[in-house]
């Protein structure tokens, strides 16, 4: 029950962070749409995050917020690749034939890996938001408090990740219509264009 506390905030804290439209919640909803590569994508995604939060309790976002030339060129590289599949999705949007859920178009895994991957690793937010934030509120804890902590947000990562991959297809019946791929591709296109937007502007 003593670690019950810094398990809890680090869990509810670590949901606040995750459960927003961005890039990475967008690829993962589409693939459950599909079903493609569902657990793969979401273990990709959870492990990551796990790697990242475990790496800022251990101290490293003090070290990533002292370097702005690395944020900087995280930043323009996550823009880039963000303005790319953003023009990926408006193009699905156009052509009609890409918007069937199942049979053919199935995504190759490789693809659908490096996708994954860089829409993690090339998003500066990932960084800042778990090696920085739940970092550096980790310090607020000592020992095992901290330890529940850091779990807490890890756990809430394979939770939220697991249930959004999974919990898309209770949408199917809404996206066995093409027009509702058609809107949903749009939709990621303007996040994808919107969040590579706010990077850049943020390097001014």
């Amino acid at each position: 029950m003593h670690d019950a506390a810094p398990f809890l905030s680090g869990f509810l804290l670590g949901l606040s962070l995750i459960v927003a439209i961005g890039a990475q919640n967008a690829f993962i909803l589409r693939q459950g749409l599909l079903r493609q590569h569902v657990f793969v994508l979401c273990l990709i995604c959870a492990t990551s995050d796990a790697m990242l939060i475990a790496a800022g309790v251990a101290g490293l976002g003090t070290l990533v917020s002292s370097s702005p030339a690395l944020i900087k060129a995280v930043t323009a590289g996550g823009a880039a690749f963000l303005f790319a599949y953003a023009a990926i999705a408006f193009r699905r949007a156009w052509r009609p034939r890409a918007l069937h859920a199942a049979g053919n178009g199935r995504t190759d895994l490789r693809a659908a890996v490096a996708a994954c991957l860089a829409f993690t690793f090339l998003n500066p937010h990932v960084y800042l938001d778990t090696v920085v934030l739940l970092g550096s509120l980790s310090s607020q804890y000592d020992g095992a408090g901290r330890l529940a902590y850091g779990a807490g947000a890890v756990i809430a990562s394979f939770v939220w990740f697991f249930g959004l991959g999974y919990g898309a297809r209770l949408l199917q019946p809404v996206f066995a219509r093409p027009a509702a791929w058609r809107v949903l591709d749009i939709l990621i296109g303007l996040v994808m264009a919107a969040i590579g937007a706010s990077l850049l502007g943020g390097l001014g």
